[in-house]
């Protein structure tokens, strides 16, 4: 007993479909991991240099057009709690 040609070429080519898209769903994750992991190194730099801006400059906020830059005025609430923590 067989199905006939025409059913086992439709199965074939529903397999072959399905393998293809599952190789390729394998490889959008590759490249998922790849930029997840560049992303990371991204924002680990990212957070090196505002910490190296920082100890130059201070707390402050860039312009990203023009490199221009505001100085970040700390409240003065936190200024109290810097106080209260110093003097423990």
């Amino acid at each position: 007993m067989k199905i006939t040609e025409e059913q086992l070429k439709q199965v074939q080519a529903q397999v072959q479909v399905k393998s293809q898209l599952v190789s390729d769903i394998g490889a959008v994750e590759a490249q998922k991991h790849e930029l997840l992991h560049a992303l990371s190194n991204v924002i680990e730099k990212t957070k090196e240099t505002a910490a190296q801006l920082e100890e130059e400059y201070g707390k402050i906020n860039i312009n990203l057009e023009d490199g221009s830059y505001e100085v970040v005025e700390v409240e003065e609430e936190e200024e109290k709690e810097e106080e209260v923590v110093e003097e423990k």
